[in-house]
């Protein structure tokens, strides 16, 4: 019997994640917030359901979308950034209030690296994360209410920064000048690498871990995002040329070996 996977975020990750796995075979229910997209849902032959996190309630029919599923994945973006924008923790607490302690039922939470905030050097799952941002501080204190409640049925992955699928920060950085840091290395990943890296905790049934999950080559951020602007046309943003020593961080895994099993997208396309 095929097994069941509700994805709770069929957004940019999420939908493309989705239509990989039914192809695979599973059966996905998939949660989104935009009535108008339930029907894009379910043309794409996922179940869909109209769910709506909120800090005090969940609209729509939370206890119906997680009966009959064996694995959730919960992929919902801090979205931290808005005045007045509700707290991404609270909204998880609520929600892993809803969730049953099933036995069966294993859990993958999709965070970032910005739980590491300025911590400099090789970054591995054994660093001890320093977030700064709002959305770090609250995305690391959710990382730890699952794990608390769920031990070893959930694991974390912390992706670098997300690119493809039209979505890139040089779109943004894109003419500005006196940028600081240029020296320091990138740490991102493609939507298609960050698709295998769940395929492969799924196949391989990791669970109960922290994983980092980051492109293995880090070029200067400096160089990387000049070339990047020029490829589409693009004003290049202008750093400080008075950037001393390399520094920032580089985020590494010690659960994926670098090879062609999970990196596949080069962050240079």
């Amino acid at each position: 019997m095929s097994k069941t996977i509700g994805i709770i975020g069929c957004g940019w990750l999420g939908l493309p994640l989705a239509k990989v796995l039914i192809k695979e075979g599973y059966n996905v229910h998939g949660s989104t917030t935009s009535k108008y997209k339930l029907n894009e849902l379910s043309k794409e032959g996922i179940k869909p359901y109209l769910l709506v996190l909120q800090t005090e309630s969940i609209i729509g029919a939370m206890d119906e979308f997680i009966a009959t599923i064996d694995i959730l994945i919960l992929n919902v973006p801090p979205k931290m950034r808005a005045e007045n924008a509700p707290s991404f923790y609270k909204r998880m607490q609520l929600l892993q209030e809803k969730i049953p302690q099933k036995k069966q039922l294993q859990i993958l939470f999709v965070s970032s690296i910005s739980v590491y905030g300025n911590v400099q050097g090789i970054i591995t799952e054994d660093t001890v994360p320093q977030p700064i941002s709002s959305s770090g501080i609250e995305l690391l204190a959710s990382e730890k209410l699952f794990q608390n409640r769920f031990g070893d049925k959930i694991s974390i992955v912390r992706f670098g920064g997300l690119i493809g699928d039209k979505r890139h920060p040089v779109k943004q950085l894109s003419g500005r000048t006196g940028l600081k840091n240029g020296n320091d290395p990138v740490n991102l990943i493609h939507l298609d690498d960050c698709i295998r890296v769940i395929q492969y905790l799924l196949q391989n049934n990791i669970w109960g871990h922290i994983i980092n999950a980051v492109y293995p080559i880090h070029p200067p951020k400096n160089e990387y995002y000049d070339t990047q602007a020029k490829k589409r046309g693009l004003s290049p943003p202008i750093y400080d040329e008075n950037q001393g020593d390399i520094n920032g961080k580089i985020v590494i895994s010690k659960y994926f070996p670098i090879n062609n099993v999970v990196f596949k997208t080069d962050i240079n396309e």
